[in-house]
């Protein structure tokens, strides 16, 4: 595993609307993204080589969302309203520069044990290989306490000192008072810095800026 940690030194900016104080433009200019591999195995990875940006989280916390906010595409990453949908590690090129690895969502419950462990397999299997972590965005529903598996993932990224930070999906759900509540009560459960911690909504853009500039930022 290659460790590409970074050090945070500024801590994350929260954004009320679209509107930010640096224009979009001028953030993680998207040129080109496109889907280069649904992966069942490792064997169908594409070569090592340029930086990769992995999303991780539980099923239905609106990954793909967030990746077609951060791309400024509407449609770019299939949603669903039925959780589970993603079986593959899907790998989407990104102005020719990096990847966004979309890990398949875990714990969804309506789905048999051994789909279940070909996912976790899926998810480990991924983060075993010699390849260019340069940051993993572990996604959380801020609506709801740490769950065991978010709690798991943390732990993981950790201990494998890998540079993550945890974007907390769906604020748009909750008031601005409950969401600096749940954002604090959440970084607790994690033991985590101000700094790994981003309140975010692929709805009103909320955090969208902050999660490219440190996309940006790992991809440098």
């Amino acid at each position: 595993k290659k460790n590409n940690k970074k050090t945070m030194t500024n801590p994350p900016h929260y954004y009320k609307s679209r509107q930010s104080e640096v224009p979009t433009e001028e953030i993680m200019k998207i040129r080109s993204a496109e889907i280069t591999m649904s992966a069942v195995n490792k064997s169908q990875y594409p070569a090592e080589g340029i930086p990769e940006i992995a999303l991780a989280g539980r099923s239905n916390v609106g990954k793909s969302s967030l990746i077609n906010g951060l791309l400024n595409r509407r449609t770019f990453a299939r949603t669903s309203s039925t959780p589970g949908k993603t079986r593959t590690i899907n790998f989407y090129l990104i102005n020719n520069e990096f990847y966004f690895v979309d890990l398949p969502g875990y714990g969804y419950a309506k789905v048999s044990h051994t789909e279940k462990q070909r996912w976790a397999d899926l998810i480990g299997g991924y983060f075993e290989q010699e390849r260019s972590f340069n940051l993993v965005i572990s996604l959380v529903d801020i609506r709801h306490e740490a769950q065991k598996l978010d709690l798991q993932m943390v732990d993981f990224l950790t201990e494998a000192e890998l540079p993550f930070v945890v974007a907390l999906t769906k604020a748009d759900k909750i008031t601005r008072n409950k969401q600096s509540q749940a954002a604090a009560a959440l970084r607790s459960s994690f033991g985590l810095a101000q700094e790994q911690i981003i309140i975010t909504s692929s709805e009103t853009g909320l955090g969208i800026d902050e999660l490219r500039r440190r996309i940006e930022d790992a991809t440098l």
